[in-house]
């Protein structure tokens, strides 16, 4: 590579933005309905992860999906729970806009209950 190709692609790269060492928007899990729960949400583009220190104590029938300042649009429903403790992505169907979002849910189905909620920013 030739140092002025080297200096120009330095200098660009230092310009970009990043946004949370690449992540999307963060929130912390928090327990709700009696379940303990923990770890990090993130919301990026059209996709939901649920990242490596996430845990669920042991909950039946529990989904992924979205929700707005305290309520959960059941809409949004991203596919079942795919492990109760550790990393796991999903998609929003087609049609949701996740920006319209502020909260990560783990419902219940059963109980018609949220189990998890993030935050995110």
């Amino acid at each position: 590579m030739y140092r002025r190709t080297f200096i120009a692609t330095a200098i660009s790269a230092l310009a970009t933005p990043v946004l949370a060492a690449g992540h999307g928007r963060l929130g912390q899990l928090e327990g709700r309905s009696t379940h303990t729960s923990s770890g990090t949400a993130e919301i990026a583009g059209n996709t939901v992860s649920l990242l490596d220190d996430f845990f669920l104590d042991n909950a039946p029938d529990p989904v992924v999906g979205l929700g707005k300042d305290g309520t959960y649009d059941p809409n949004t429903f991203m596919g079942e729970l795919a492990a109760m403790r550790g990393a796991s992505s999903y998609t929003a169907p087609a049609g949701i806009n996740t920006d319209d979002y502020n909260e990560v849910y783990v419902w219940c189905r059963a109980a018609n209950v949220p189990l998890s909620v993030a935050r995110v920013n």
